[in-house]
């Protein structure tokens, strides 16, 4: 049966009985009807009066009324007639109409939509009404959802989306234009096992309030700040885009993890002057933050045209996973000479420019790599992409990146090459200051060494001498030792360290060790007269150096022989105190050779041999006032003379430094080790792991005269006679 047509409006229908009319034109009713198939949309009087529209300008089609509806209205109103429309059922609506004076109104619709011949709706016929200043406390709670910037929807207790409002419709429509009635874990089914299950269904069970923070794969593809609630009709959700947000979080903390990687790595490159130990560092800090594996190369010596292979040593080499570490460190350790000469890393040493693999870099490092065990074990790393990279410093190469990812991981990018050239910049620097300390370590060094001459051995005189350098190249060169004797038969031996460090002072040293033994040899002058001599010197050959100097000369009369004793004369210019040590027995001082294991610590003297007058360094003045102090030492004692280095450290006195020096020489003495062992034990338990500054050490052991020589001095120098 098919439905009554409308009226027409703006007339009177005979069989409405005129009260009814007069009714509904006393509450304000207007009606409309609107034709699906032709558009026309058409209100009474009233409705006319209610939106305050004249008939003969209003074009009388949806769209004109739409222009009539509120901006932050009209969507609802959209959804509500669509909904009557797509399900040929009931509209209602309630919105705000801007009237031509600029104010509001608000107005509540209802009606329906009619069915047509195919029973699809033909068009929808209503009645609205002015509904007062404001609208209801549901109708402003419904507006304010409508009209709020963030999603919102709710769910009914059989888990189906009861409203949507339009900020969540847009979020969601990539899965359904219309989600209301839907069960949401029917249409969203990757929601299943995920924070968003668990959330919604605690909140649901347990009534309260949860927010969390999850990604939704696609087609949403976006991250999301969730906050669910109970109500009494199911849930209530808020949530939030917050992709953008995430990506700039994760860029922030990616910037942070990275900025204390680039610390990480100076702090591991800077803090050893070893380069090997500060690369090997390297490798493990690379891993797993940049790559998943890698190699780090050093290049050794000066560049060359050539740039042979076999300059390199891959000498760093780290793996994410500890099970496929063995199989990294068989690949580093035979890679070089498997390469091929077109392989990649040939390229980056001679170019200096970076080579970016982003993918299939097991099939393209394959290809350069000659077959054997080493390409195999490559191939079962299986990686997907890889960098190579020069570590550059002092405008040269000092070393090389190779870094891997596997296909699990996102390739290699551009970005990235970001990062890994400050890596490497900082890298190369270190690398190229480590190699640069290090020669001139060892150029400081073998200039020293080449200047302290063995000591010679006068009869019954037992002399040890040792150098060690500073571990810190800027920290050697200054240090040194001598022995001979003078024209009168008298032993001397000088300690001295030139303030300065590096090459410079190992010239300087070498200059001040040459003209004080020449002065003294010409002179056999004593020791005071030797060091006022060399001061002359010094100022008249304007060496612009100045040093802290012992020289001791150990002198015997006829009287002192048969007495036992040997007279030590010296003049200390600045320098740190010799001290003597001397094991007591019943009959005196023990010869070091009679005696038989270890003795008490009590029974061994340690005497501090002091300057009667303090006198300046040498260099500082042509005219400096020199000393002299005696001590008369019974045989069997033993000298030390040592440079500063072994007594100072960061926070101690100098005082200190020798009362430990001297503990360590009793321990020693009473072990009865013979002369060399004596020194070789003081340095073993007084220096520390890094020493930083060069040491030199002079010890004299005064043995027994009315005897052999002992064997433990050794052989006496022929040449002395």
């Amino acid at each position: 049966m098919a439905a009554p047509g409308p009226t027409p409006f703006g007339s009177s229908d005979a069989d409405d009985p005129p009260w009814l009319r007069l009714a509904v034109e006393a509450a304000g009713v207007g009606v409309f009807d609107w034709d699906l198939a032709t558009g026309e949309l058409r209100w009474d009087d009233q409705l006319h009066e209610l939106f305050q529209r004249d008939r003969a300008t209003f074009a009388g089609t949806i769209a004109a009324f739409t222009e009539c509806v509120h901006p932050d209205d009209r969507d609802r109103v959209d959804r509500a007639h669509a909904a009557a429309i797509s399900s040929v059922g009931e509209y209602e609506a309630e919105y705000r109409v801007m009237l031509p004076s600029g104010r509001q109104r608000w107005v509540r619709a209802r009606g329906r939509a009619l069915p047509g011949p195919d029973g699809t709706a033909a068009r929808v016929i209503g009645a609205a009404i002015d509904s007062g200043t404001g609208a209801s406390e549901e109708t402003r709670a419904f507006t304010v959802l409508e009209a709020m910037p963030t999603a919102f929807f709710a769910l009914d207790r059989e888990w189906r989306f009861s409203y949507v409002n339009p900020v969540a419709q847009r979020l969601l429509g990539a899965v359904s234009a219309d989600p209301v009635g839907e069960v949401i874990w029917e249409l969203f089914p990757d929601a299943l096992g995920t924070e968003f299950e668990r959330s919604y269904r605690r909140a649901a069970t347990r009534r309260e309030t949860i927010t969390f923070e999850a990604y939704y794969p696609p087609p949403l593809d976006d991250w999301y700040e969730v906050r669910v609630w109970p109500t009494s009709d199911g849930l209530s959700v808020y949530f939030l885009d917050i992709t953008e947000r995430r990506a700039a979080q994760e860029t922030l903390e990616r910037l942070a993890r990275r900025s204390s990687l680039l610390a990480a790595v100076s702090e591991a490159l800077t803090d050893t002057m070893d380069p090997e130990a500060g690369v090997a560092r390297l490798a493990g800090l690379l891993v797993p933050e940049l790559c998943d594996w890698c190699i780090v190369t050093t290049v050794d010596g000066e560049p060359d045209s050539s740039m042979s292979r076999r300059r390199l040593r891959d000498i760093g080499a780290w793996h994410a996973d500890p099970d496929l570490q063995p199989a990294v460190d068989q690949y580093a350790a035979g890679r070089l000479g498997a390469l091929r000469d077109e392989a990649f890393l040939f390229r980056v040493l001679r170019s200096g420019e970076p080579i970016l693999i982003e993918s299939e870099a097991t099939e393209r490092i394959s290809a350069v790599l000659q077959p054997g065990t080493v390409r195999d074990v490559y191939r079962g790393l299986a990686p997907e992409s890889a960098v190579l990279m020069a570590l550059r410093g002092h405008g040269r190469t000092t070393g090389l990146l190779t870094l891997f990812r596997a296909a699990e991981r996102e390739p290699f990018s551009r970005d990235d090459l970001e990062i890994l050239g400050d890596i490497g910049g900082r890298a190369g620097l270190a690398l190229g200051n480590a190699q640069a300390f290090a020669e001139q370590r060892d150029l400081a060094e073998a200039l020293q060494r080449s200047l302290l001459t063995a000591p010679p051995q006068p009869d019954h005189l037992h002399v040890v001498v040792r150098y060690e350098p500073a571990t810190e190249a800027a920290k050697v060169g200054g240090d040194w030792y001598d022995s001979f004797l003078q024209p009168g038969g008298s032993t001397n031996v000088v300690i001295g360290d030139v303030i300065g460090h590096d090459t410079a002072a190992a010239a300087a040293m070498g200059q001040m060790r040459s003209l004080l033994r020449g002065i003294a040899m010409t002179t056999d002058e004593g020791p005071a007269d030797v060091l006022r001599r060399m001061d002359a010197v010094l100022d008249g050959l304007r060496v612009d150096s100045s040093a802290s100097v012992v020289v001791a000369r150990f002198e015997q009369t006829e009287q002192e022989r048969a007495e036992r004793v040997t007279r030590l004369r010296w003049s200390n210019a600045g320098h740190p105190p010799p001290l003597v040590v001397m094991v007591h027995g019943d009959d005196g001082v023990i010869d070091p050779a009679d005696q038989t294991g270890r003795v008490p610590v009590a029974a061994v003297e340690v005497r501090e041999l002091w300057a009667d007058e303090t006198n300046m360094l040498l260099g500082l003045f042509p005219d400096a006032h020199r000393t002299e102090s005696v001590a008369s030492l019974p045989r069997g004692s033993t000298v030390l003379l040592y440079t500063d280095g072994l007594v100072e450290r960061r926070g101690e006195g100098l005082e200190q430094g020798i009362a430990r020096l001297a503990d360590v020489l009793r321990e020693v003495a009473a072990e009865g080790l013979d002369l060399d062992a004596v020194c070789d034990e003081v340095l073993r338990r007084m220096l520390p792991e890094r020493p930083e500054d060069d040491i030199a050490l002079v010890a004299v052991r005064l043995h027994r005269e009315d005897r052999p020589r002992p064997a433990e001095a050794g052989p006496s120098d022929p040449r002395l006679g």
